[in-house]
């Protein structure tokens, strides 16, 4: 088959920058749904490289289509027209999701493996790997990967969580085989020897120092939090942070790498997300041609990422060089995930969603109404929970006091909060608001190309059917008050928090 990309001297010499994805923020699709997901994406700035590998168009490769599961029907999930699921003969999996606005394809692909699945000596790995993984294959140069991307009107960039790695191509939907192109040879084809890896890897490496540096050594909050997770989940590889200590990243050689690419990067290890402007068979047949041969490997099982039990309270001062006071606190809960490997009973976790939404969820909600503007004792105060997270996860709070307010007094008051909804009746209007708040959050998520494929590949790479997001609405109305009130006594209490008091540092007097 002749290959879709070529060499062309045509090429500026120097590469376009590419808005690096260093926060969640950047994510395409993030910015709508990381209150609601909270995915903890650490991604990483992109290179670029140019030149494609040649797909094989044997008779075997194109025979393989006739083997695949599809997997669309399922009476447990609302029937979607535009989603179609299947799985290659290597394993690959493969959603395919229509979306005709506009004649454009966004192409993910996840990867099921992320931080927690690091060695104990080798944190950061595999963001440090997501960087690398620009920097040339057998047929691609690093080089030329941003420019021939620019070159055919696209966008693309990478991104590491504590349960995935995940790469992304937008582009006019006629140049949707150069995306399946670009990924399928990267699989497999990443050259650990070739002299500009090893020239590149140096540079990288401490261009992720650098962004440890900036993102959490250089701030303050960001320091904190780094130690409250290791305090909250202490038997989790979820303690530790996404992209890793300074020392371990700084001692991560080229061999380390090349062992985790070999182990983790495998069509039966990956979900392939293409959702746009395409014909569900067609684009099928151009997946087998450039996926269909790859070679499936054994994978590891992943570690554990169940909290082993609780330590009961905690309570912890530390004192840093923030501006203002900052009150962490969490409590240990299931997701839905955790549910399902124990068997607790999954409605408690959509309680907990509920709740979450009561509490902080817009101006009219709980903790904004009573704690910021009717006592005046915050100035600002969030709370969280991933029901998606994968393993166990937390109920976070984040709240800064009013000058005057202390710290112990804005926990005291939030708890009073939590209290409540032991106890109380919430009310059918607030249950109401609270249901609607977090499925038009969805909702939205969901409105472009990107926040679709984002939802799709979050879900299935932590082992979780994406098809389980349009039961929300269903799961969220038959939540009562009772039902909250139980959730809040069962897990909203002291032996599953955690608590840190982040006090600005006092100048030493001269």
């Amino acid at each position: 088959m002749k290959t879709l990309i070529t060499t062309n001297s045509n090429f500026p010499t120097s590469s376009p920058v590419n808005s690096p994805a260093n926060s969640p923020t950047n994510n395409p699709a993030s910015k709508t749904i990381k209150t609601l997901l909270l995915a903890s994406i650490t991604a990483a700035t992109l290179t670029a490289c140019n030149s494609m590998p040649h797909a094989s168009d044997s008779p075997s490769n194109r025979s393989a289509v006739n083997h695949m599961v599809a997997s669309n029907k399922d009476s447990q999930f609302p029937a979607d027209a535009s989603r179609h699921e299947y799985q290659l003969d290597n394993g690959l999996k493969v959603i395919i999701k229509e979306d005709h606005r506009a004649p454009v394809a966004m192409t993910q692909i996840w990867y099921s493996v992320g931080s927690t699945d690091e060695p104990e000596d080798k944190g950061g790995i595999s963001h440090l790997l997501e960087h690398m993984m620009f920097k040339g294959t057998e047929k691609v140069s690093g080089a030329d990967f941003d420019r021939l991307i620019a070159k055919f009107g696209g966008d693309h960039n990478a991104f590491t969580s504590y349960d995935y790695t995940g790469y992304y191509e937008m582009f006019p939907v006629n140049r949707l085989d150069l995306a399946l192109e670009l990924e399928a040879d990267r699989m497999t084809n990443l050259r650990f020897d070739s002299y500009e890896f090893v020239q590149e890897f140096e540079q990288e490496r401490n261009v992720v120092m650098e962004e440890r540096r900036q993102r959490t050594d250089d701030n303050p909050l960001a320091r904190a939090f780094e130690k409250f997770r290791k305090l909250t989940l202490p038997d989790s590889p979820k303690g530790e942070s996404i992209i890793g200590p300074m020392q371990e990243i700084a001692n991560t050689n080229i061999e380390d790498l090349e062992k985790w690419y070999k182990t983790w990067y495998a069509p039966n290890n990956a979900t392939l997300v293409i959702v746009g402007d395409v014909d569900p068979q067609q684009t099928l047949k151009k997946v087998e041609k450039y996926f269909g041969d790859l070679p499936s490997k054994q994978i590891p099982e992943r570690p554990s990422v169940l909290q082993k039990g609780w330590r009961g309270y905690q309570q912890q001062t530390i004192k840093e060089t923030v501006n203002v006071p900052t009150l962490l606190m969490a409590f240990n809960v299931p997701t839905l995930h955790s549910a399902i490997a124990t068997d607790l009973p999954k409605k408690e976790v959509y309680d907990l969603l509920m709740m979450q939404f009561i509490m902080d969820g817009g101006y009219a909600a709980r903790f904004e109404k009573s704690l910021v503007r009717e006592q005046g004792l915050l100035a600002s105060v969030v709370s969280y929970y991933d029901l998606y997270e994968r393993g166990d996860g937390l109920f976070m709070i984040q709240a800064t006091p009013r000058e005057g307010v202390t710290l112990a007094q804005a926990q005291q008051a939030i708890l009073e909060q939590v209290d409540k909804f032991k106890t109380e009746t919430i009310s059918d209007k607030e249950l109401e608001r609270a249901r609607n708040n977090a499925v038009n959050g969805f909702v939205f998520a969901q409105d472009s190309m990107a926040g679709q494929a984002y939802m799709i590949g979050n879900l299935q790479s932590r082992g979780l059917d994406d098809r389980l997001i349009h039961t929300l609405p269903k799961e969220l109305a038959n939540i009562s008050s009772k039902d909250i009130n139980e959730a809040a006594n069962k897990y909203l209490v002291k032996d599953n928090l955690t608590v840190m008091y982040v006090e600005p540092v006092t100048a030493a007097r001269p």
